[in-house]
C-alpha cells in the first residue's frame, strides 16, 4: 500500500479506497490496520526516513515497519522480522525525540515549518496537526434534536463515547472509528459527518427563511446541508461547484437529508455565465475556498508532502477569483463569507485584507463577536476567526464576513422595482441551466475523479466501509488537491 500511496499520484484517502476494493479478501480487521498503519507513515514520514536510513532492505517495509510498530506494537512484528531488522527497530525505537529538529520531529517540511514557527505556540500546534483527529457529527435540524439523538447514541452505541460538542448547537463528537454509514440515523439522514469547525461556518453565514442563498465552491454538500436545514427547507439555495463528480456524490445527502430548497449547478469556472446571472440577488453567499488544506493535515496528513509553497501562489490568485466572482452575486446589506480550511496568513488575513482595498462597497464586520453571541464559551480575537486543533479541538479554520453596503433610498427604491421586474427571468435562466446539468450525465466515480475531490478523513476502523461515511467529514475542510510532490 505504501507502495502507491508515496507515489503521490492520487490523494492517500482515494488511493488507500482504491487499494481496498482490489484486495477484497482481507479481513476488516487486516484492512483497518493496514490503514491505521499507512496513515501513521503518513503523520511521521520525515521522522520515520531519517529513521529508515540506518537500516538495510527496501526502504518502504522499513517505513511499513515503523508504522506498524506504531499501530500494532513490536510484539505484533515478530514473526515477520528478521534478526538485523528487530535489533534496527530496537535502536531506532529508543531515540530521545526532543533531541531532534521540530521539523524532524513533527515530521514536517520546512517551508511548512518556517510558517508555523510564526504562529503562537508553534509546538503545540505541530503535534495536534499530528494527532489523528475525532469524529464529529451533526444533526439534522430538519429532523433531529441534538440532546435527543445525543441520548438516542449514547444508549445504541455507548462504547464510542458521544459527547456534546463544546461549541456548535448541533454536534456531537465520537471516540474511535465507527461505521456510521450503517446506522438508521445516518440513513435516514438525521445525522451527517463534519467537523465541528465547519458546523461553525453556517453560524457567521446566519441564513434565514426565504433568502437566496449561494455556497459558491459546495463540494459534496456538508455545509449546503447544514444551510438549507436552517433555512428550514425554504428559499433558494445555490450549491456551485466545478467538479460534476463531487456534485454528484452530494446527492444521496441531499435526499437523506430532506431537503427540497437545493440547486446544485455544476459550474464551468467563478466566470460563468449562470454566476453572472445572479449579480445582486443573493442575501448571503458562502466562499468555502480551495486552498493548501493544512488545517485538516489531523485528516488529510499527505497533504504536507503533496504541498509545496509554489502552489500557494497559484492558490491565492484562484482564490481571489473566486472571491471577486462571488461577490458580485451579493445584494446591497447582503453578506460574504470567505472561508478556508488553511492556517496560513496569505491565504487568510491576507486575502481579506487585499479584498477590502480592491471592494469599496463592502465594509468587514467582526466575524469573532458573531461566533461569540451564539457561543459563549468560545473565546476568540476578531475580526476573523481562527480555529486550531490545539486551542478548539477542531480543524484548522478561517473565516472572514463582509457585507455588501446598501445604497441610498432612492436608487434602492428604483433598482428594486426593475429587479422585480426581471427576477423571474433571470432566475428561470438559470433553472433551465441547472435541468440540463441535472439532465446530463455525471461521470463515474473512478479514481481519477477521486484524485480531484477533496481529501476524506481517514478511514481507520472502518476501512472496510470505504471511508463511505467518514469520508463526508473531511469533505467539510477544502483543500486543493495538488498533486506534485514536496
Amino acid at each position: 500500500m505504501l507502495g502507491e500511496i508515496l507515489q503521490w499520484t492520487y490523494p492517500a484517502d482515494a488511493a488507500l479506497s482504491h487499494w481496498l476494493r482490489h484486495h477484497p479478501n482481507l479481513g476488516a480487521r487486516d484492512r483497518s490496520e493496514v490503514a491505521e498503519a499507512v496513515y501513521d507513515v503518513l503523520r511521521h514520514l520525515r521522522r520515520y526516513r531519517q529513521f529508515g536510513e540506518s537500516g538495510v532492505g527496501p526502504a518502504s517495509r522499513r517505513l511499513a515497519i515503523l508504522g506498524l510498530n506504531a499501530t500494532l506494537g513490536a510484539e505484533a512484528l515478530e514473526e515477520g522480522m528478521d534478526a538485523a531488522e528487530a535489533e534496527w527497530l530496537k535502536r531506532v525505537s529508543q531515540i530521545d525525540l526532543a533531541t531532534l529538529p521540530r521539523a524532524v520531529r513533527g515530521s514536517i517540511p520546512d517551508w511548512l515549518d518556517e510558517r508555523l514557527a510564526l504562529m503562537d505556540s508553534p509546538e503545540t500546534l505541530v503535534e495536534a496537526l499530528n494527532r489523528q483527529a475525532s469524529l464529529d457529527l451533526r444533526v439534522n435540524p430538519l429532523k433531529a434534536e441534538r440532546d435527543a439523538m445525543l441520548t438516542e447514541l449514547q444508549q445504541s452505541a455507548g462504547r464510542y463515547e458521544p459527547v456534546a460538542m463544546p461549541f456548535s448547537p448541533w454536534g456531537i463528537r465520537m471516540e474511535g472509528r465507527p461505521a456510521i454509514n450503517r446506522w438508521p440515523q445516518f440513513e435516514n439522514g438525521s445525522i451527517e459527518v463534519q467537523d465541528e469547525g465547519s458546523q461553525l461556518l453556517a453560524l457567521l453565514v446566519a441564513p434565514r427563511r426565504g433568502e437566496m442563498i449561494i455556497d459558491f465552491c459546495a463540494g459534496a454538500g456538508g455545509k449546503t446541508l447544514l444551510l438549507g436545514a436552517l433555512m428550514r427547507s425554504t428559499g433558494r439555495l445555490y450549491a456551485f461547484d466545478v467538479s460534476a463528480a463531487r456534485l454528484a456524490r452530494a446527492k444521496p445527502r441531499f435526499a437523506r437529508s430532506g431537503l427540497s430548497n437545493v440547486v446544485p449547478v455544476v459550474i464551468d469556472s467563478e466566470n460563468d455565465a449562470r454566476v453572472k446571472r445572479l449579480a445582486g440577488k443573493a442575501q448571503r453567499v458562502l466562499v468555502d475556498a480551495p486552498c493548501s488544506g493544512i488545517g485538516t493535515l489531523r485528516r488529510n496528513p499527505d497533504l504536507k508532502w503533496r504541498q509545496h509553497p509554489e502552489a500557494l501562489a497559484e492558490l491565492g490568485q484562484l482564490q481571489e477569483r473566486i472571491l471577486n466572482s462571488a461577490a458580485r452575486c451579493v445584494a446591497p446589506g447582503g453578506r460574504l463569507v470567505y472561508a478556508t480550511c488553511s492556517l496560513l496568513a496569505e491565504e487568510n488575513e491576507v486575502q481579506a485584507e487585499r479584498f477590502l482595498a480592491s471592494h469599496p462597497d463592502f465594509e468587514r464586520v467582526d466575524a469573532a463577536e458573531i461566533l461569540a453571541a451564539r457561543c459563549e464559551t468560545l473565546k476568540l480575537e476578531g475580526p476573523y476567526v481562527q480555529l486550531r486543533p490545539d486551542v478548539h479541538g477542531t480543524d484548522g479554520f478561517f473565516a472572514a464576513v463582509f457585507e455588501r453596503k446598501k445604497k441610498g433610498a432612492a436608487a434602492e427604491t428604483a433598482e428594486a422595482a426593475v429587479a422585480a421586474d426581471a427576477d423571474a427571468g433571470v432566475d428561470a435562466d438559470v433553472d433551465v441551466d441547472v435541468k440540463a446539468d441535472a439532465e446530463a450525465e455525471m461521470p463515474a466515480e473512478v479514481i481519477a475523479d477521486e484524485a480531484e475531490a477533496k481529501p476524506v478523513a481517514e478511514p481507520v476502523a472502518q476501512a472496510e466501509a470505504e471511508a463511505a461515511s467518514v469520508g463526508e467529514s473531511a469533505e467539510e475542510s477544502k483543500p486543493a488537491q495538488e498533486v506534485k510532490p514536496a
